[in-house]
């Protein structure tokens, strides 16, 4: 498969607002669990797939799938060796996988990292995370300078943040009510896609949409399955998900 075939599906995919990017994970470089997670994105009809800026990782992935490869890292050099190896477009972000660690990504310094990374890759499909952490209005902000930066595709964040007290369908609701708040909140404020991430589920992907993000990112509730037949099951409850999501709300 072509890059332009590839840039040209995932293009169309995000125009008809039924993107769906399976994680594996900014830190996870285990290539026998990235291989079992990619290879369920595939099988079970994801869009394109997101793992660590390694090079090796993404020669390895590039071997089993024909899908879209999008890398991602917090570090703007990785991104060049990782786009040498295959990778089709990168990410800036994933920022869950530092908040545990007291890691914060202010405003400020994701702005730096997006015009690194633009200056050293000025061609490639950018997408970047706005961090969660920041109050609403600051989200909004901070996208609409990032596109003025050169990204071409905004995602959103905050399922770490949410700390459900209900169980059930109301809790995955309220673990994905701040990433939905900033998915509704930029994409009414910037003209490129917005991809909903963090703490979705097959429940929550049609409100992602609805609330007018392009596509969906999931990684958690397909990664931390460990049998390959419930990934690929998992994949394709999201991907259904998003085929019925054809409502957007109004302000």
């Amino acid at each position: 498969m072509t890059n332009m075939t590839i840039h040209s599906q995932l293009q169309n995919a995000l125009t008809q607002r039924k993107a769906l990017k399976v994680i594996s994970g900014l830190t996870n470089f285990d290539t026998d669990k990235v291989s079992a997670i990619v290879q369920a994105a595939q099988a079970g009809g994801a869009t394109f797939v997101d793992i660590a800026a390694d090079a090796a990782l993404v020669r390895h992935v590039r071997q089993l799938i024909d899908l879209p490869i999008c890398v991602s890292a917090v570090e703007p050099l990785l991104f060049v060796e990782a786009v040498d190896a295959g990778a089709d477009l990168i990410e800036i972000g994933n920022f869950d996988a530092f908040y545990g660690q007291g890691r914060r990504f202010e405003a400020a310094e994701v702005l730096e990292l997006t015009q690194k990374t633009r200056s050293l890759l000025p061609h490639i499909t950018l997408s970047v995370t706005v961090p969660h952490i920041l109050p609403l209005d600051e989200q909004v902000e901070l996208a609409e300078a990032l596109v003025n930066a050169g990204a071409d595709i905004i995602q959103t964040e905050g399922g770490t943040s949410s700390q459900p007290t209900h169980p059930g369908i109301l809790g995955l609701m309220e673990k994905a009510t701040p990433t939905l708040a900033a998915a509704y909140s930029i994409s009414r404020a910037v003209s490129v896609p917005v991809l909903c991430a963090s703490g979705l589920s097959s429940v929550t992907v049609p409100l992602a949409i609805a609330a007018g993000a392009s596509g969906v990112g999931v990684g958690s509730a397909i990664n931390q399955l460990n049998d390959p037949i419930a990934m690929v099951a998992a994949v394709r409850s999201l991907v259904e998900a998003l085929q019925t999501s054809t409502v957007e709300i109004r302000a």
